[in-house]
């Protein structure tokens, strides 16, 4: 009897698939990630299927989120999925915000609300973090639910710590500017990274106030992003000084695209302007603005004067400032 009802499960849980549109090699790898599929009833999965739906979860995208996290469809709706599903919505402010948390991270609906998510709160709550905006942070990066706070949260918070970051305030900020930050390895990007942007010249204080205003420098490769982009500057003609400058005075400049940011700004500064290179590294934010729309339209517009200028006079100031300080009409 018990191989019948077996059987019969499986048949039920093959035929709901293939009504959904799953191929046979996307059944399997599903039937791998999760056993208790092969004893599911399709009336669950299909209860399951269309409660996702209906808080917002796209039919297009289902598919993708059943398949990566098959659980989803043996989860008891009214003891587990719809009870999950309230409380992430409690940390919501906006309409599909939970919806979208789930399409990116299937996982976080099989994650124990008790066990999880409440001990997560607290984690970040000690840490000074706002609790409008714990809810922001962990449905940007609902991964955040899986990780180990003992294991993994706490390294990145001792990590910080050991930069001169205060955990009253300082820490929480920046995990709430970058919750992704959270998701690297200490020992394999974090420290590589701040390592290397103190080689370049950083002070402690320089890279204290990248991690601040500019974390997401912090979680890049240094062999594929970060020194590539640093070999281009010194290419370019910035002496050691003049980088550490620029990378202090603008750290993403260490992580723009060479092809589409950095090489034509410097091309457009020294061979249509007619300036020296030298003035960019007085003014790191020059790599800021919008090329086309802010530095080639205001250089055009100056042509029309005979009036000398710094590029910060040139650009620190909106439209309406800059028409009027250089009597442009």
């Amino acid at each position: 009897m018990e191989t019948s009802t077996t059987q019969n499960g499986g048949s039920s849980i093959m035929w709901f698939f293939r009504d959904k549109g799953f191929d046979d090699k996307s059944i399997q790898d599903m039937l791998k990630k999760c056993k208790r599929l092969e004893n599911g009833q399709a009336e669950r999965a299909s209860e399951n299927w269309a409660y996702l739906k209906s808080i917002g979860i796209q039919e297009r995208k289902l598919p993708f989120v059943v398949s990566k996290c098959p659980k989803i469809l043996t989860l008891a709706l009214h003891e587990k999925l719809i009870p999950t599903v309230e409380c992430l919505t409690t940390l919501g402010t906006k309409p599909r915000e939970v919806a979208s948390a789930i399409a990116k991270f299937p996982h976080i609906l099989s994650h124990s609300v008790e066990e999880k998510l409440c001990p997560l709160l607290g984690f970040f709550e000690a840490l000074g973090i706002p609790q409008k905006q714990l809810g922001k942070m962990i449905l940007l990066n609902p991964r955040l639910i899986s990780y180990s706070i003992e294991a993994k949260l706490s390294e990145i918070v001792n990590f910080l710590a050991n930069l001169g970051l205060s955990r009253e305030g300082m820490i929480g900020k920046v995990l709430v500017k970058n919750p992704f930050i959270m998701g690297y390895s200490v020992d394999k990007r974090l420290r590589p990274t701040a390592e290397f942007l103190k080689s370049v010249g950083l002070t402690e204080q320089g890279l204290q106030t990248v991690v601040m205003n500019f974390p997401e420098v912090l979680c890049r490769d240094v062999d594929k992003i970060l020194r590539p982009n640093f070999e281009f500057l010194k290419r370019s003609g910035f002496e050691d000084g003049q980088i550490a400058a620029l990378v202090s005075g603008y750290p993403p400049i260490l992580i723009k695209s060479i092809h589409n940011s950095l090489e034509p700004r410097i091309r457009y500064l020294v061979e249509v302007m007619g300036r020296r290179i030298d003035e960019v590294a007085d003014y790191p934010d020059f790599f800021r603005h919008g090329l086309k729309k802010r530095v080639e339209r205001r250089h055009k517009l100056l042509k029309q004067t005979t009036t000398d200028c710094s590029l910060s006079e040139m650009l620190d100031c909106n439209q309406k400032k800059f028409i009027t300080k250089f009597g442009l009409v």
